[in-house]
């Protein structure tokens, strides 16, 4: 299961799990975003490289235009595969206050 929505303080509030499955539905929301992008990831259960690859994409276009995105809450096994990645480099990341 996996939800893409626009929370109570403007982010974009993400759950589940962002796979391949999930990753075209995610890029059609993420496309519509336009300015600084703050993403929500406290209820994300997990992210595949296809998901990695909609963020990556998204933020690459946002740069363009002088902003990018901020992921907030991130969980710390989410974290871990940002950090694997390399793309904790890429993005801004605030860790979940668990």
């Amino acid at each position: 299961m996996f939800d893409i929505e626009t929370n109570e303080l403007g982010q974009v509030a993400v759950s589940g799990r962002l796979d391949a499955a999930q990753a075209p539905r995610a890029q059609a929301f993420l496309d519509q975003v336009a300015g600084e992008c703050v993403i929500d990831m406290k209820a994300l259960e997990y992210v595949s490289s296809a998901g990695l690859g909609v963020l990556l994409k998204t933020h690459k276009r946002l740069m363009a235009g002088g902003s990018g995105i901020r992921l907030v809450n991130v969980r710390p096994h989410i974290n871990d595969i940002f950090r694997y990645s390399g793309f904790d480099r890429l993005f801004k990341i605030e860790l979940a206050a668990d």
